[in-house]
Formats: structure tokens, sequence, C-alpha cells
């Protein structure tokens, strides 16, 4: 869980960046951009150190899983409702839910945080009363980006998919999005249970193949097939394959990744890692969406080198670590 937090913190000066040309001339002047001074974010503007929608999402949920010693959804709706509802940081014009469409293009990049549209979703249910709070057609890949919390607490117990899925169903309420967040999942499970191993892809693949398996999911032979395409693309880097191959649709210059895309790219990024630090680099030199996919890397390969593996310097810039470190020991004392 703390390594998800800190990769989403220095990413995010280069969160959201698709044109290509310009990514690449900031990174020849910087090959190591992780928590850059000056943002370059075309979309939203935040002090370095803070993190993006992702990583708060993440935090909510993380500090909900810590003070309720388990997954209460209705406390996380609570705690979700408070973060990014009326008179929240996040409550500005722009990202007012109600906004009309076709009106007045908003100036970019704006000032402060960014909502994404599976929270507006969220709000607008949550005014109307409704029960099921999540949004029932978002697809992106903010379910697995905000995983690590509640799979660490739940990690070698029999509900951790079901708890997974309710987790991620209190924003959005989409069958795809939580079948390919439930497999990626199963891949952070499997590196918190084992540490290394190069038969992680191979494990997953059997769970999911398996007529018993635990929270089986309409998608899962579709989500086989996504899995069985990053392993045909292992020999590639990430530098090849991301915006070109995992990819859903374009915006402007570049590529806009949904799922399964995103999912894709981020299990390449974990199954090609050498090296921690560089691996988060890579993905941040590919563009786009960043902070997601250093998230989900950041996690899998923070369960394989644990907390000692991530560099002070990272730490020491993050503005809410000591309040991550605290939630997040306290969320794992019962695997102690």
């Amino acid at each position: 869980a703390t390594n998800t937090k800190s990769n989403r913190t220095h990413s995010q000066p280069l969160h959201w960046v698709y044109d290509l040309q310009k990514l690449q001339g900031i990174l020849a002047q910087d090959p190591n951009p992780e928590f850059r001074s000056e943002s370059a974010n075309p979309f939203y503007r935040r002090q370095t150190g803070q993190q993006s929608c992702y990583g708060d999402q993440a935090y909510v949920l993380l500090e909900s899983l810590s003070e309720c010693g388990g997954l209460d959804v209705n406390d996380l709706k609570q705690r979700t409702l408070k973060f990014f509802g009326p008179g929240s940081e996040y409550d500005t014009p722009v990202n007012n839910p109600y906004r009309a469409r076709g009106g007045p293009r908003p100036q970019l990049p704006i000032e402060g945080p960014w909502r994404h549209a599976s929270l507006k979703s969220f709000l607008k249910n949550v005014d109307m009363g409704k029960e099921e709070t999540g949004c029932e057609n978002d697809c992106q890949i903010d379910g697995i980006a905000k995983l690590a919390p509640v799979v660490a607490f739940y990690a070698g117990k029999p509900d951790m998919l079901e708890k997974v899925e309710q987790a991620v169903r209190v924003t959005q309420n989409n069958d795809v999005c939580v079948a390919e967040t439930l497999a990626a999942a199963r891949f952070l499970e499997h590196f918190i249970l084992n540490g290394p191993d190069p038969k992680a892809l191979d494990t997953v693949l059997d769970q999911l193949g398996d007529k018993n398996r635990k929270q089986p999911q309409d998608q899962d032979k579709s989500v086989i097939e996504h899995i069985q395409q990053v392993k045909e693309n292992l020999s590639k880097t990430p530098q090849e394959l991301i915006p070109t191959d995992f990819m859903l649709y374009t915006y402007g210059s570049g590529v806009v990744l949904g799922l399964p895309g995103a999912f894709q790219a981020a299990l390449h990024g974990v199954l090609t890692a050498k090296q921690y630090e560089q691996a988060i680099r890579d993905t941040m030199s590919c563009g786009g969406c960043t902070c997601s996919r250093g998230s989900f890397i950041g996690a899998c390969l923070g369960a394989q080198i644990g907390l000692e593996g991530i560099p002070s310097s990272w730490t020491a810039k993050t503005l809410r670590y000591d309040s991550v470190l605290e939630h997040a020991r306290k969320i794992t004392k019962h695997h102690q």
C-alpha cells in the first residue's frame, strides 16, 4: 500500500501527458523525471508530492480499512463522499458533476485536483439516494489503481476477491471493470503471499481457468485472452508497446488508456520489471496515465521487495507518507 502511494505522487507532475513529442523533450532534459518540481500535466496542477485522484481514492480506502478494522462499505461511501464531495478540495466548477455538456470548455490546466468520471456519477447516485452508488458505464483503471489496501488487508483469506469487488462497486458498478480489477487483485495477492515468482502469470491464468474459481465473472474468458496478449509481448519493452498496442481510443495526438488496455500495460510493466525505480521511470516515459500504471506496478513490485525497497528520497517527497505508513501498518498487523 505504501509503495502504491509513493508511485502516484512522483508521477503526478507528468500525469496524462499524451503529447509524446513533448514528453520526449522533457525526458531529454531529465531522464529521471520523478517528483518533477515543474508540472507538465496538461489537465490539472497540484503541488508536487500530492497525489492524483487515483491516489486519493486509494488513500480513502486505506483509511477506511484502517479505522474500521476491515471493509465497511457504508463507511467507505461516507468517506468517499466527504473527501470528493461538496465542500471538498474537489468541489470546483470544472469538477461539477452537473456541469452541462456542450458548454464553454474549461481553461486547462485547472488549478487543483481533477475529479474522475466515476466519482461524478457516484456523487449523483448519492444525491438520488441510490443504494448502488457506482457508475455503471465507467471502465477506467480506477479500481486497479486503488486496490492495494484491500488486497493487502485480505491477502490469503478466502473472501479477498469478494471484498475487492465490493470496494470497487462503490464507485464503479461495471462488470468489465470489476472482472479486470479482480484479475489484477489475483496478481497482487500472489506477490504478497509468495514474493518474486516467474510463474505468477501462469498461476493467475490457471486460477481464472478453474471452473471452481472464487468470485467468478462472466467476463473471465475475455480477461484470460487479455492476459495472454501480455504474455505474448513480454519480449518487448514498455516503450515498444505503449501506446501502440495496448490502447482503446485516441485523444488528440496521443492515446487514452481505458480497460483492458490500461491493465495490460500496467501488468506488462510488472512482469518485465528488472528493478523497482527503473520500472517506474520506464512507464513514466510512455506517457498517458502514468499514475495508474505506476500504482499497480509499484504495488506488485513493493510486495516483492518490501518497504525498504522504496528510495528514501521518494518517500521524503510524498506529502501523505507518514499517514499512509501508519494506516498501512495497521491493516497489515494481522499478517505478522
